[in-house]
């Protein structure tokens, strides 16, 4: 596409954003699509659900794409603000409550709000999201307002619109005074929404309450147009400008809401209540909007736990919004974390997720489940690993025992500010043992960890690096042993060959003797011990590889070294077992000869095929020299 062609393409587009037409071009419209004159909470579910969703093979839905490439891990949250969004737009009760996410700081509340707020944005300029308000209206509001109750009884017949709410004191003075109450000389226009413009989204911060005013959220009187219009009731002598004014027919955010002056409360309780608020010397003035809010759990308890204020804890809808419980997930929030800023560090593999593993661990409840299984298990659990013995439905019951689970914890914000310290000192490279280092480093910085829980983080980052030298041995064990898959798939066939044998008590052919012996016991057991399979355990577990082996066979598929995860893990380390030997020899020698040189050379080069750059490889290389038992 030629850059002419762009800009014209781009001017096409504004020509539509920028449609303005009479009131009746305006009823032309909605006969064509009723969806224009919807209300807020409708508008926000249709944007959410326009962009889809994915579902898994029962048909339930696993991911809505409208949150997908932003909020992660948090299915739970977004779930329920959806079956809010989704309640509210059929007229329910939930659209007459101000929405509230509470949870822990770095919770994902603000970024929940600022992801709505820009999809508005960009919905509003898309043909299915088109909204239109009265030309010249402070509050840009819904052309419909200017049809009497009698015509819009008509409407609701016959073209399903429902029409809530009354003219703004504005609109209602020139409807009388301007147009005589001819509704036709009324004009319409396209609006926008956009923060920036304060059209349709509106964002309130509350500072002290010394310094916090009402006229913030509604506006207040123009002195100067007082003696043009002769009365400070004249409408046009009032600014229409306060965040909630400004957000009609959109959403406005209210940060830290249970921060504000509670006279800002019982404003937002008669907004939730009856979608008005009261301007002095004014009626009431009708505003549609969604009020999402949020705040820490400890003001919601302190809020909750005061008995004046029962009237607004019936108005606001909860939405839990705790920390990410999901490893994989969290990898993606610190990857694009880590993204936003301009120092470029190169990340070794498993770098975000050895610091992913620390802050799920420290989410964690280590409560008395009836199915026993530590912290460690239970991040896998969560992580979507397969356990024996835990069926889907298992695993829900494990989460239902921890409700609060995630509502405290080391934030994405902690773990961001560790590394990136690291990052800022002129690193080329970050990998895991460094990132591990600088979370320790980064307790002791740190206003708000006292020394217990110093002490458990310290126990946390310890067991994560345990399960870092597993995924490490398998790492540096794949670069090592030549012929890896070949090795593995030798070693899985000749397993099969025996646990076959001495499950039919048969015989096995001796492949470089041609002479039949019994099954190699010693064999069979070097490879089951690498998983803890005790003794009285391998039938059971010979059992299930060859009823594996038969169900694959069924299907035409053949058993190999990817089919059985445990049996998979047992080959990994049996293989480690034989080369790390080899790999102490061959890292910790500061003199090698050409053969080990080239050894080690063809190691590295492995490590780089699998992220690594040649710093980190020959740093994890020295490390892995270490802790080789």
């Amino acid at each position: 596409m030629t850059l002419e062609n762009l800009v014209s393409g781009y001017r096409d587009n504004q020509e539509d954003l920028n449609w303005s037409g009479s009131f009746y071009d305006y009823l032309k419209i909605i006969e064509e699509n009723p969806k224009v004159a919807r209300l807020s909470h409708a508008r926000i579910y249709d944007m959410i659900m326009e962009k889809g969703v994915e579902k898994d093979d029962d048909g339930n839905i696993t991911v809505y794409n409208f949150f997908k490439n932003d909020i992660f891990g948090c299915f739970r949250t977004i779930n329920s603000l959806v079956e809010y969004f989704r309640a509210g737009a059929q007229g329910l009760e939930p659209r007459k409550r101000i929405l509230l996410l509470m949870g822990p700081a770095g919770g994902g509340k603000s970024s929940i709000a600022i992801l709505i707020k820009r999809g508005l944005e960009q919905y509003t300029k898309t043909k299915q999201g088109a909204v239109y308000g009265i030309v010249d209206c402070p509050i840009h509001e819904e052309p419909l307002h200017l049809l009497s109750e009698d015509l819009r009884k008509n409407v609701k017949e016959d073209y399903g619109v429902y029409i809530e709410g009354d003219l703004c004191p504005f609109c209602a003075w020139r409807l009388k005074n301007e147009w005589d109450y001819d509704i036709s000389k009324a004009k319409v226009e396209r609006i926008i929404f956009s923060e920036q413009n304060r059209m349709g989204i509106g964002t309130f911060s509350p500072a002290s309450e010394r310094d916090q005013d009402i006229s913030e959220l509604i506006g207040s009187m123009d002195l100067s147009k007082i003696g043009e219009h002769g009365s400070e009731s004249d409408p046009r002598a009032w600014r229409f400008d306060g965040e909630l004014n400004i957000s009609n027919r959109g959403m406005c955010e209210f940060i830290e809401i249970l921060k504000s002056n509670p006279k800002f409360l019982y404003l937002l309780l008669n907004l939730a209540q009856e979608q008005c608020i009261k301007s002095p010397r004014y009626p009431l003035i009708y505003l549609d909007e969604v009020v999402i809010s949020h705040t820490n759990e400890a003001e919601y308890i302190k809020f909750m736990s005061e008995k004046t204020n029962e009237a607004l804890q019936d108005r606001i809808h909860i939405i839990k919004t705790p920390y990410n419980l999901v490893v994989n997930d969290e990898e993606k929030i610190y990857n694009k974390l880590l993204e936003r800023g301009s120092i470029r560090v190169h990340l070794a593999p498993n770098t975000t997720k050895v610091a992913s593993m620390f802050s799920v661990l420290t989410r964690l409840e280590d409560v008395e489940s009836k199915k026993k299984i530590n912290l460690v298990d239970k991040l896998k659990v969560y992580n979507g690993e397969k356990f024996k013995g835990w069926t889907n439905h298992e695993i829900r019951l494990l989460k239902e025992e921890s409700p609060n689970e995630g509502m405290k914890g080391a934030g994405p914000r902690f773990v961001t500010d560790a590394l990136s310290k690291y990052m800022a000192k002129d690193a080329s490279c970050l990998n895991p043992i460094a990132a591990l280092r600088s979370l320790v480093d980064h307790l002791d910085y740190h206003p708000k960890i006292d020394v217990k829980i110093k002490e458990e983080y310290k126990d946390y980052i310890g067991q994560v690096r345990e399960l870092y030298h597993e995924m490490l041995k398998k790492q540096v064990m794949s670069a090592f042993v030549t012929g890896y898959k070949e090795q593995a798939k030798s070693l899985i066939e000749r397993y099969l060959v025996e646990i076959n044998a001495w499950r039919k008590n048969d015989k096995v052919e001796d492949p470089i003797t041609q002479e039949e012996r019994e099954p190699d016991e010693k064999f069979m057991r070097s490879i089951e011990e690498q998983i803890g399979v005790s003794d009285p355990s391998k039938k059971e577990f010979r059992e299930e590889i060859v009823g594996k082996v038969a169900d694959l066979a069924l299907n035409n598929k053949k058993f190999d070294y990817m089919s059985h995860d445990g049996l998979k893990e047992a080959i990994e380390k049996k293989l480690f077992d034989d080369v790390k030997s080899v790999v102490k020899t061959v890292v910790s020698n500061t003199v090698l000869d050409d053969d080990q040189r080239k050894k080690l050379d063809s190691v590295i080069d492995s490590l780089k095929t699998d992220g690594y750059c040649e710093d980190c490889a020959r740093e994890v290389l020295k490390y892995m020299s270490r802790i080789i038992d």
